[in-house]
Parts: C-alpha cells; structure tokens; sequence
C-alpha cells in the first residue's frame, strides 16, 4: 500500500508519537448492540492541533490527553519499542473457505470485537459459499482497527480492505468501560525511533496505555488495565 502523502507518525524514544501533516484526528467510539457485542464505528468529537508538527501521549499519563504534555519525563517512561518489522503476511496464520480466506496475526489484537459477532470470523470464513455470510464476514474483518484481520479473494488472491480516508481515531469503548489505542487509518507511515519505518498498512493501532509489551503496537493491554483517558465526550 503506498504511504498517505504528507502525513507520517515518528515513534520518539521513551516520548510521545510525533506527528506531521494535515489529518483528522477524532474520537471513535466502539458502538455496541444489546448484548454487549461490537457492531458499528460511531465518530465523535474532533480536535485540532494547534501546531505542527503536533505529540500524541504514549506513556498513558497525560493530563492533556490525547496530547503529550511532558508527563514522560516525569515518570521516566520506558518507551522501548519492541516489535519487529517483519511484514504483516510473513507472520500471518492463514485460514481457508470456499470463497475466502483469512489471515490472523494474533499479537496484533487490540480487542475491539468486530470478530466475535454471527459466530467468529474464524468459523464464518468457512461458510463464505453463502453470499451472505460472504458479506458480513468481510464487514467483520473490515473493522478490526489493528489490521490482525485481513480477508482475501480466494480467487484472486487479494486482500479486501475497507476505503479508508488518512485519520487518527482515538478508541473508546464503553461496553468494556475502557479507552483503547491511537487508530492509524489509510495508509499512515509510521517511523521507529531510529527513523525506520514500519510496513505501511490501510490499518494500525498504535499504544496509548503505555503498557504494551508489542510497542508502538496495541496488544490489547488497555483493556486487561482498564486504561481510561478521560477525555470529555
């Protein structure tokens, strides 16, 4: 996937995420139906920097949330990345239906639940001969924010991704009472500490918590710490 023109996300060391260019960054709440179960992406409120280019908390204790404000250095935050750059498809589990195919790389989870509704993504794909089932399994996948999910043409061999505008979501998810990771959308470049970058991906959830041990990457911590931010609706 090519890189959104102009916008990059740099990983400062044991420091915030740097980030320049022009994107929206937005609230994106997790909205849930009546049995708890993740259903619909509900945008909400918006923020503009005022700078560029502009720091986005890492380390979890920001009082100015979701920007840096230096509480880093005051708690010494360990920042240390420790994911690879390993390509997604290199590390990816792959599952087969008649119609589809899906890649899971685990350690990408970020626990939205997008997976979990109709009975899991991992047993839908191999009822994918339904078209309807074909359908909502793609949904499904399509709205996992981390990108752990890929569904692919089975004929093709491609990957369907969702359309995808370049954005930073800031995850909250009320059916769990947790605030979750930074959501890069349409194909954000993220830079490592030394400069390098990480694949390019439609989707990627990046830390926030502080307590990832896949880091910049979300693991999922924040929902096992109940990690909240409390930014105001």
């Amino acid at each position: 996937m090519k890189a959104a023109p102009g916008i990059q996300v740099k990983v400062t060391l044991n420091g915030p995420y740097e980030v320049t260019g022009k994107v929206p960054l937005r609230i994106e709440t997790i909205g849930a139906n009546i049995h708890k179960e993740s259903v619909k992406w509900i945008p909400g409120k918006t923020f503009e920097p005022k700078e560029q280019p502009f720091y986005l908390c890492r380390c979890g204790h920001s009082k100015n949330k979701p920007f840096c404000d230096n509480t880093h250095l005051k708690i010494d935050f360990e920042g240390t990345e420790t994911a690879g750059h390993t390509t997604y498809v290199e590390e990816a589990e792959l599952l087969e239906g008649p119609n589809m195919l899906l890649t899971d790389v685990q350690h990408l989870c970020a626990f939205a639940r997008f997976c979990d509704p109709n009975g899991q993504v991992w047993n839908m794909v191999n009822d994918t001969d339904d078209p309807a089932v074909k359908a909502q399994f793609i949904k499904q996948v399509g709205e996992c924010p981390s990108g752990r999910l890929v569904s692919w043409d089975r004929a093709t061999q491609t990957p369907i991704e969702p359309e995808l505008k370049p954005a930073i979501g800031i995850i909250e998810d009320p059916a769990k009472d947790t605030s979750g990771p930074l959501w890069l959308q349409g194909g954000i470049e993220v830079l490592d500490a030394e400069g390098v970058p990480y694949e390019i991906r439609n989707r990627v959830t990046l830390c926030r918590c502080g307590a990832s041990a896949n880091k910049p990457f979300c693991d999922g911590s924040h929902a096992s710490m109940g990690f909240k931010d409390h930014i105001a609706p």
